[in-house]
């Protein structure tokens, strides 16, 4: 009775925080939307933040969809639902990866030419960015379609005992392609995203130790700044690589999907998706004041 208890506590908070990220998607898609119809323009971090909420608030839906489906009816294979999952999972990485690359871009204090090269051209190449981002998660998903495509054309003659030893032989080699295939695909984003943290870091440690050569009050504000914007990545660093380590576990299959442990998996997981969201939110000025404005009225 315990364990009924601490499921369905689990599911509760589960469903609240997916409710809560696709309304935090739905919000920042309208806000931003908004915008481009109303200036015909949007900056590369808040196109790349639209792209990410249509994402999530995508990856949020097939999620509750795959897990309700599998506990209540575990019959039920919904194998386009599990791609859809996958893919906007593995595109989720890459625009995370993609805003950490625009904010050292546009916040760092290096001089290297490359640097100086890419704050001139980012507005262009954002657009080209975000279709790469799109291109890569597509060819990513291809072999868990073609993989399904085959099992479905299998499923019905699994009473035939060649197809389904076929079957058989699938299932256990599936695992270890598709697991060593979806690691290196969220390694690279996941390398990106550490890289561009460490330099931002870096190059806010440099700029305040600048700073701390000056007493005016101007100074002691902007090294306050600092320290913000430091905790701030410490705690975006922290969130994702978190989540990161959560995704590689559950491609491994470690945690199974039976019983309370796996409800309370998947509360832990999306919770720090939506702590992400809002912090991204709130370092949005447009979003940060839609949020005022809604909160004032």
């Amino acid at each position: 009775m315990v364990l009924r208890r601490l499921g369905i506590f689990f599911i509760i908070i589960y469903v609240f925080e997916s409710l809560t990220v696709m309304a935090q998607s739905s919000f920042t898609v309208a806000v931003l939307g908004r915008k481009w119809v109303q200036v015909k323009r949007l900056s590369p971090v808040e196109m790349t933040l639209t792209s990410l909420s249509i994402c999530r608030f995508f990856l949020q839906w097939t999620s509750m969809l795959n897990n309700f489906c599998f506990y209540f009816h575990p019959d039920c294979v919904l194998w386009h639902t599990g791609t859809i999952w996958e893919f906007t999972n593995i595109l989720t990485f890459w625009l995370t990866s993609l805003l950490a690359v625009l904010y050292c871009v546009k916040i760092s204090c290096i001089a290297h030419p490359i640097f100086l090269w890419l704050r001139w051209r980012i507005s262009r190449l954002v657009p080209w960015l975000l279709l790469g981002a799109l291109v890569i998660s597509c060819a990513a998903v291809i072999p868990r379609a073609i993989r399904n495509h085959i099992f479905l054309q299998l499923a019905p003659l699994t009473h035939v005992p060649t197809n389904n030893s076929l079957i058989e032989r699938l299932n256990m080699l599936e695992p270890y392609v598709s697991g060593a295939q979806k690691m290196f695909l969220l390694t690279i984003p996941f390398l990106l995203f550490l890289i561009c943290t460490v330099f931002l870091m870096a190059s806010l440690i440099q700029h305040r130790k600048k700073m701390q050569k000056y007493n005016t009050g101007h100074s002691g504000s902007s090294q306050k700044a600092h320290s913000t914007a430091l905790k701030s990545l410490a705690v975006f660093f922290v969130i994702f690589l978190t989540y990161f380590l959560s995704v590689i576990i559950t491609y491994t299959g470690i945690v199974s999907k039976r019983g309370w442990w796996y409800w309370a998996w998947e509360a832990g997981m999306y919770a720090l998706i939506s702590v992400h969201s809002t912090s991204l939110m709130m370092s949005s000025p447009t979003l940060k004041k839609a949020i005022k404005v809604k909160c004032w009225a």
